[in-house]
């Protein structure tokens, strides 16, 4: 039973991503309650155990356990990081097959417990996911969010904060688009400081496309970099969730680079893709249209139709 004025965060997928995740609401006392649900019960239960054992040393009284769907109904939010992982020789589109199937067990069980909260997605990919949980859940747009491009514009503000030798805090920089292959940074909105990242460029004296495309490859294949050398992405994409939990359960009114439902932003219908927006308790308050120049246009409209061309195909 849960007890009043605790918010309740169920995480569904006992995971890596899922755990440092459950790690990084622990270390910060973001939660009151904090529930693992795993298909493999046992896997849950251990690192419900193993994360409890560092209660002692958190910043505010938390309970965490392995629970099942109806630990759902009082849940502020749910955040989906179950799935399967791409294996070698799969395509993206098979991926979205097997884990669309999986997202629909998941949702309507999850549903079928009296959910009222709001759902974050993180399993990839993610926008397309987004989007069938929100199908499958029946719940308004507001309240069923993607992780998005949070992370990539992360490791975007990392990488130029590394290039430019200031604290990463200090700058302010997005990706936008799918989190994938086609996202694309928004340099005519960057800044150092409060310095436009070109204008910086500039007064170095040094050829600004260069480095900003060197630096944007490097956050787009990220993922497949840390792959490569440690078999998969965790401790980035937990406390990227965790950054977007805060907002949420503090209403904060914050705006980050989300998945969001667009119906007529930035010319998109009918579907879930990372842009700005303002967070907050009942889910994205609103959809922040910057001006884009028209290369940026260009390159999230094609991202867009990426995505649109994949939700078709998996469709049939």
């Amino acid at each position: 039973m849960k007890h009043n004025n605790v918010q309740r965060v169920v995480i569904i997928g006992a995971g890596a991503v899922g755990c440092s995740y459950a790690y990084s609401l622990l270390h910060h006392g973001t939660a009151g309650e904090i529930v693992l649900i795993d298909v493999h019960q046992e896997k849950a239960a251990g690192e419900a155990m193993d994360l409890n054992h560092g209660v002692p040393f958190a910043p505010a009284p938390v309970s965490i356990w392995s629970g099942d769907f109806t630990d759902c109904r009082e849940a502020d939010l749910i955040v989906m990081t179950a799935g399967l992982a791409q294996k070698p020789g799969e395509t993206r589109l098979d991926l979205l097959t097997k884990n669309t199937e999986i997202f629909e067990q998941i949702v309507r069980q999850v549903m079928e417990n009296g959910f009222d909260g709001i759902f974050l997605v993180a399993t990839n990919p993610v926008d397309l996911l987004t989007y069938v949980t929100w199908k499958a859940s029946g719940l308004s747009r507001e309240r069923v969010i993607g992780s998005g491009t949070v992370l990539d514009s992360a490791r975007l503000r990392y990488m130029l904060g590394d290039y430019f030798d200031v604290d990463a805090r200090n700058i302010h920089a997005a990706v936008i688009g799918e989190h994938g292959d086609t996202e694309l940074p928004v340099w005519s909105h960057a800044t150092v400081g409060m310095q436009n990242i070109k204008t910086l460029l500039e007064e170095k004296a040094v050829d600004e496309n260069k480095p900003l495309d060197t630096i944007f490859e490097n956050v787009r294949d990220a993922a497949y970099h840390i792959i490569q050398r440690k078999g998969a992405t965790h401790f980035g994409i937990g406390m990227s969730l965790l950054r977007i939990t805060k907002a949420i359960l503090n209403d904060e009114q914050s705006v980050m680079t989300v998945s969001a439902y667009l119906d007529g932003e930035y010319g998109q219908h009918d579907m879930y893709i990372g842009v700005p927006a303002v967070l907050g308790r009942g889910g994205v308050r609103e959809i922040i249209e910057i001006e884009l120049n028209p290369r940026e246009q260009e390159q999230f409209t094609y991202s867009a139709n990426v995505l649109k061309k994949m939700m078709k195909q998996a469709a049939r």
